[in-house]
């Protein structure tokens, strides 16, 4: 491609609308355009790098054994109400009517679908497993779109659908898709790590999310450097300790009492006022769980994590109580609440086991009550892993510290077992003849969030780096003086000898100062540069600059389409 010939604005200038990095660079080097609101036109650039990875990503799945396929966008609500997420979904589903008056909404996810078209066209265990996948558009109505395509309301993903006929076969097909993600991330030059998740609005008994490490990701993951253990932090597990900590035979317990705390509310305002470490703080939570009260009590340093209760209790719906709610269970005012005469049921995070000689809430405005100890004054009916977890935490499969870095999810893998196709009646006769429920999973890549995690990753103060293997183009080639009849001969001899070789090339034949177009070449990222000048190409050499490691090598022109191929090759393998 000629770069006069190719819709290719970039912009010099910070653009303010753009939070994170990879939106500032994908504004700057021409790759995308904003429409409304978390919707974005990609621009000719950007385009080809989102077809670079889709190719990644359909000879990884072809080779996995998925078959490709396309779903409409736009489903009717009855398979929603069916499976029972037209309600739960919640607002992120972009709902209208046709003119018949029928309810409709924009495919945010296909699970419905494809286990409709199932369950019509498979009925014997001899035509499973089976393996669909589609690359396509998707809505969410997201509340806070931001971060540029990484969190928009209209975009391109990959989704996989697998059914089998067992569990076991479901673990078969999970672990087919989950070395085929390994493979595909590897491809696309991203270091990432797979880690545990918790299912959300989509379902199941387990899943990992594949995150791409960044300083800028919007997801803390939790990993440890001693084993292969890595979570996400809603799934993070904090270990049940291995015995209760009890107080050695010469403790005894203080006589709990009442202390006047004149606006004490905070945890941090308790300590100071009362010179106790968040260590003994207990903390007493009412929530409402699915419409009834419940008390959570947890360390004064430690912090509810709400996915992991919600899990715990299996119920759908969980939020903090209002005032009424708690005067009724603790006869208290916000902000004082203890445990102590607590009137609902006591769940207690592991973070109080060995606590002794706790301060909690008093239950009355303005005080609060010390020397509180578990068994004689209160009372927990059950323990849990309830809290996020925090630096100093230990693994749960080895013992050792745990890591926390940040990073940025570019696929989901999920069993869904038969959530779906129990409800949508998607049934096999097995070999006995009897009717069985399919087993199932599904599987998804954020295609334009892929591309983006890679400039997260791979960037400078100068631009994008692109791993070869989704650039946009591998090869610009930068005519420093168009105007020289030397320059402007070699140059296009060397594009079209590339274009044959089938090396993707950008050739910059602009009439435009040299350092207009290094730095445009910088900021596009393109992984190799070739530069041809009056001066050099007079001697037969041109300059071969490797955007990455700003290596710059002097090859004969002759020598330069060899050198590029080898180039290429080695990226690749690497």
């Amino acid at each position: 491609m000629r770069y006069s010939e190719m819709l290719l604005p970039t912009i010099r200038e910070l653009p303010s609308e753009a939070e994170v990095i990879s939106h500032q660079l994908m504004l700057r080097a021409g790759m995308i355009r904003r429409l409304a609101n978390g919707v974005y036109s990609y621009l000719p650039f950007g385009y080809r790098a989102l077809r670079k990875v889709e190719k990644i990503v359909r000879e990884e799945m072809d080779k996995a054994g998925a078959q490709e396929m396309l779903m409409p966008m736009m489903q009717p609500a009855e398979l929603w109400q069916e499976s029972g997420r037209w309600q739960y979904y919640g607002k992120e589903l972009f709902r209208l009517r046709d003119r018949n008056d029928r309810d409709i909404c924009l495919a945010p996810t296909h699970e419905e679908v494809i286990t409709d078209i199932i369950r019509k066209e498979i009925k014997t265990y001899r035509h499973l497993p089976r393996n669909f996948y589609q690359i396509q558009t998707k809505f969410r109505d997201e509340v806070r779109p931001r971060f540029g395509v990484m969190r928009c309301r209209e975009f391109i993903m990959k989704d996989a659908y697998s059914f089998d006929v067992s569990h076991a076969g479901l673990d078969v097909s999970y672990q087919k898709m989950y070395a085929a993600y390994c493979a595909i991330f590897s491809h696309c030059g991203l270091k990432y790590r797979a880690v545990e998740a918790d299912t959300g609005s989509i379902g199941g008994s387990s899943s990992h999310e594949f995150m791409v490490m960044a300083q800028s990701g919007e997801s803390e993951v939790v990993y440890c450097s001693s084993c292969n253990y890595a979570a996400n932090m809603e799934k993070a597990e904090v270990p049940k300790p291995s015995f209760e900590q009890m107080p050695d035979a010469s403790f005894a317990p203080a006589p709990m009492k009442e202390v006047h705390t004149p606006n004490v509310r905070t945890i941090d305002d308790i300590c100071t006022f009362l010179g106790v470490s968040p260590c003994v703080v207990v903390k007493t939570l009412i929530m409402l769980v699915d419409g009834k009260p419940i008390a959570i009590l947890i360390r004064g340093d430690c912090e509810l994590n709400e996915i992991k209760l919600k899990n715990y209790l299996a119920c759908s719906e969980l939020e903090l109580a209002g005032e009424a709610t708690i005067r009724s269970v603790a006869n208290s005012p916000s902000g004082f609440v203890g445990a102590v005469g607590i009137k609902c049921r006591v769940i207690g995070d592991y973070s109080l086991l060995g606590i002794s000689n706790a301060v909690m809430g008093a239950n009355k405005e303005d005080y609060h009550i010390v020397g509180v100890n578990r068994g004689r004054d209160y009372f927990i009916e059950e323990f849990a892993d309830l809290r996020v977890v925090k630096l100093g935490d230990v693994c749960p499969c080895c013992g050792k510290p745990i890591n926390i870095a940040r990073g940025i999810e570019v696929g989901h893998i999920f069993k869904l077992g038969v959530k779906y196709s129990e409800k949508l009646g998607a049934s096999f006769l097995d070999a006995e003849g009897e009717e069985q429920m399919m087993v199932m999973g599904c599987y998804g890549i954020g295609i334009g969030r892929t591309v983006a995690a890679s400039i997260e990753q791979n960037h400078d103060e100068n631009g994008i780096i692109w791993p070869l293997a989704i650039a946009p183009f591998e090869v610009i080639i930068t005519t420093v003086n168009i105007n020289d009849a030397k320059s402007a001969c070699c140059s296009e001899k060397l594009y079209t000898e590339l274009l044959a070789a089938g090396i993707d090339v950008l050739w910059d034949e602009r009439d435009e100062r040299a350092g207009v177009k290094f730095n445009d070449a910088d900021l596009l990222g393109i992984p190799i540069r070739i530069t041809i000048g009056p001066k050099k190409i007079a001697a037969g050499v041109v300059e071969i600059r490797e955007r990455k490691s700003g290596a710059i090598t002097e090859v004969k022109l002759e020598n330069a389409r060899s050198v590029i191929m080898k180039m290429k090759q080695e990226a690749l393998s690497q």
